[in-house]
């Protein structure tokens, strides 16, 4: 039997999670079974198991993923520029949640079931994304507000890290949503991810 190269394995997993993310764009994750990953890879739902043991370890990986991109962001911010007002990098920091319509969505979700189903080994890599994130954020709040102190950028973290949890709800909604506060009575004014986003940094950077 032919041996299965780790450069092999890694294309296959690519294709399971790209097939993922591109149902998760109109499905929502309870909808998504293994047979509709299927159904758009070369793969039967028997063999998906080869490379991952759940639906939550897929969409853990597509987590990862997503994360690794918006770190891709931070970190250009980081280094193209010497130097920032609060206000540029409240925007620059928008800016960037703003194109990750992806990782907002996840984040949304029920993160208990997905972790508490997926291995330890690849909890462990998505922690080590999701780590990075927060570092680059201290780093650029380090960098970019010499006035905040240690205490102050640890605030920051443990408030904007939670409210990142809620912007997609806040932000995504549907029509069925808006009749529902229309009708309830409820005077909401709708912002996009940037707005919203800028909005909660402007403050907590203290601009």
């Amino acid at each position: 039997m032919r041996k299965v190269t780790p450069e092999q394995i890694a294309l296959k997993r690519e294709e399971i999670i790209n097939a993922c993310e591109q149902l998760y764009r109109t499905m929502s994750f309870r909808e998504i079974t293994l047979k509709d990953i299927s159904t758009i890879t070369s793969f039967s739902r028997p063999t998906i198991y080869n490379y991952f043991e759940t639906k939550e370890e897929i969409f853990l990986t597509l987590f990862q993923r997503e994360y690794d991109r918006w770190n891709e962001e931070l970190t250009a911010i980081l280094n193209d520029n010497e130097k920032l007002t609060k206000a540029e990098l409240s925007e620059k920091m928008a800016a960037s949640l703003a194109g990750r319509e992806q990782l907002l969505k996840l984040l949304s979700m029920n993160n208990y079931d997905m972790e508490a189903n997926s291995r330890q080994e690849l909890l462990t890599t998505f922690k080590q994304s999701y780590g990075r994130s927060m570092h680059l954020m201290c780093m650029l709040v380090e960098k970019f507000c010499p006035d905040m102190t240690v205490a102050d950028i640890q605030n920051f973290i443990y408030i904007f890290f939670p409210f990142m949890f809620g912007i997609w709800p806040y932000t995504a909604v549907t029509e069925k949503q808006r009749i529902a506060m229309k009708d309830a009575g409820i005077s909401y004014v709708y912002q996009t991810v940037f707005e919203l986003t800028y909005s909660c940094l402007i403050r907590l950077l203290g601009e």
